[in-house]
């Protein structure tokens, strides 16, 4: 029961916002008791980080995946992002305003989440692009990923929503297609970035 809950909780909490939903309406769209969510949730923050974590676990297995391909390490980069835009499309800046205002502790979650793809998976698949010559000698990894990788959702969050005006392909292609294609060295190519 707990499992369907959450499900339903997600659903509903990432369609209409957290703090517009109650815990009366879960139970009634599950048609449930309030008493019952309750003994599996302590508090709607509980439910709410428990619905942050199972949005970053589905994405940290997808990711995980990316990394195990065999494709070069920065195919794997646009296909992470690829995917990140997939499920950030659905997300409001609004949403994330008012996760940080009203439930903290999930927002960081999702803060720390970003900072460790960034410093941990990126920067690695980064490093291995470099070591295997595909990235130009003289880019400073380090500072790409401080100055541009860990900014890169401020840009697709503004005031309003990219994804509202663009395909996640046009944004995949500006935000990272591009910028990749500025540092590769001439010759490289994959199955985004031509030669």
């Amino acid at each position: 029961m707990k499992e369907i809950i959450l499900n339903k909780a997600c659903e509903i909490f990432f369609k209409y916002g957290f703090k517009n939903i109650t815990m009366d309406d879960i139970a009634n769209k599950l048609s449930i008791s309030k008493k019952t969510i309750y003994k599996h949730f302590e508090t709607k923050e509980t439910l709410v980080v428990a619905c942050v974590l199972y949005l970053l676990e589905s994405f940290s297995k997808e990711v995980a995946d990316l990394e195990i391909s065999n494709k070069d390490p920065l195919e794997r980069i646009i296909l992470i992002y690829k995917k990140s835009f997939e499920y950030l499309k659905y997300l409001k800046p609004s949403f994330l305003d008012g996760l940080k205002r009203h439930y903290p502790r999930a927002f960081d979650l999702i803060e720390k989440y970003k900072i460790n793809l960034v410093t941990e998976i990126i920067y690695k698949l980064l490093n291995d692009a470099k070591n295997s010559g595909f990235i130009k000698e003289d880019v400073n990894l380090e500072l790409m990923c401080e100055i541009y990788f860990s900014r890169l959702y401020n840009i697709v969050f503004t005031d309003r929503n990219l994804f509202d005006d663009n395909s996640e392909e046009d944004i995949l292609q500006y935000l990272i297609i591009n910028n990749l294609r500025g540092i590769v060295n001439a010759g490289y190519a994959n199955q985004f970035i031509e030669k």
